[in-house]
């Protein structure tokens, strides 16, 4: 594999860690800027927002500017972003740079898995999109956890300027690795970009990956309170736990990539099904403090095998826009996060108790399957079966000549 792609794992082990570190440092900011925790988790859904609406809107803006240039521009996107949140004096500065921080995410892992399939054969695509995603699986493992102690010691102001470092990290590693290049992109303009999404098959595999990653995140969103109420665990081993998840979801990451490469859809149905048995299995799994630390191995391994082809099938159905096809998904993994968090609320509220996320879970994957199974019955439709050949040979008789034509197709 090659080397450039350490580039972009780096890339994405700074936005990994950026995004998720805030989650812990909640009570920090709260309490430095005089406001409360609710108040303060306004600053994930910013974040989520900026994700949404900047990966479409600047993949498409930037489709035929060298794909090089672009990373590092997002990359520098994503450095003052975090900077200005290390320096915002109130809530208002500090949503503002978180909103301005998730801009470039969906666009950075979208462009960056084109610019991945690029520098590798055509049977080890899926595999170099994992090796790019394993920087924000390793974010989960070490980095999230890692920065999330230095804010709690050291203030969460230090944290956004480590995570700004890592990023300018990004910014060397790109340019002194990723060859240099000239876009393939159709010079079509951005409504030409936006029009190569009007496509059946594009939206299928956008629903699919909504459906498949918002069971994932109706489960993982409430899983603390799973494994204190239900397993038994005491609060302080939960951050060793969620490390657990970070190794699953690295796991399944690299045996996704690797196996899609040999099987794409094989890999995806394998992977839904998979985390359908795992989240309708958690009632069962959270009754033992053992078995309830495999579950969480087991749901990142399943979830995450799944990513990188989800990534690669979107890219291959938008082949004139593979770079904005690539950043909408980023963004449907946002918003399966989102819904995903909303509808195991509406579960645990609901009463139907403590594992109750990851029932709703299981059925958001089923629903992710067959969607897929649509998807795939729409191809097979769309494929054209080649015609036997019918050709016939006939004698032509002409004075002075002799000849044998094949005619038919």
């Amino acid at each position: 594999m090659p080397l450039a792609l350490l580039a972009l794992a780096v890339g994405a082990f700074g936005i990994g860690t950026t995004e998720f570190v805030i989650m812990g440092l909640l009570p920090e900011v709260a309490a430095d800027l005089g406001i409360t925790i609710p108040a303060a988790g306004h600053l994930v859904s910013a974040y989520a927002l900026g994700v949404v609406i900047g990966a479409p809107l600047l993949a498409a803006a930037t489709a035929r500017m060298p794909r090089r240039k672009v990373l590092i521009g997002l990359m520098l996107l994503f450095v003052v972003g975090n900077a200005l949140s290390a320096l915002a004096p109130d809530e208002h500065w500090l949503l503002a740079a978180r909103f301005l921080s998730g801009l470039p995410h969906g666009a950075f892992f979208g462009v960056g898995a084109v610019v991945a399939t690029g520098l590798v054969a055509p049977e080890r695509k899926a595999r170099s999109v994992s090796l790019m995603f394993l920087g924000l699986t390793i974010a989960n493992v070490a980095g999230v956890p890692a920065a999330t102690l230095v804010g709690q010691h050291f203030g969460w102001r230090i944290t956004f300027l480590g995570v700004s470092a890592i990023g300018l990290a990004a910014i060397a590693s790109l340019a002194l690795l990723l060859p240099d290049d000239r876009t393939d992109a159709p010079s079509t303009g951005l409504r030409g970009e936006l029009g190569a999404l009007r496509s059946l098959p594009v939206w299928l595999a956008l629903g699919t990956t909504v459906a498949g990653f918002g069971a994932l995140f109706s489960a993982y969103s409430y899983i603390t309170p799973m494994l204190t109420d239900s397993a038994g665990y005491a609060e302080t081993s939960v951050t060793l736990l969620l490390a657990l998840f970070g190794v699953g979801a690295t796991i399944g990451n690299l045996a996704g990539g690797r196996l899609a490469d040999h099987s794409l859809r094989g890999t995806l149905f394998g992977g839904l099904a998979s985390l359908i048995l795992v989240l309708a299995l958690f009632p069962v799994l959270m009754a033992a403090q053992w078995s309830a630390a495999l579950a969480v191995v087991l749901l990142g391994v399943a979830a995450f095998a799944t990513g990188s082809p989800l990534q690669l099938m979107v890219m291959e159905k938008a082949a004139a826009a593979p770079s904005l096809a690539s950043s909408a998904n980023q963004a449907a993994f946002n918003l399966a996060n989102a819904g995903g968090a909303w509808i195991g609320g509406l579960a645990l509220t609901a009463g139907l108790g403590t594992t109750a996320p990851a029932t709703a879970g299981a059925a958001l994957a089923l629903i992710g399957l067959a969607v897929a199974a649509v998807s795939y019955a729409v191809d097979t439709r769309r494929t054209p079966t080649p015609a036997p050949h019918r050709g016939r040979v006939v004698a032509s008789h002409v004075p002075g000549e002799s000849e044998t034509v094949r005619v038919g197709a």
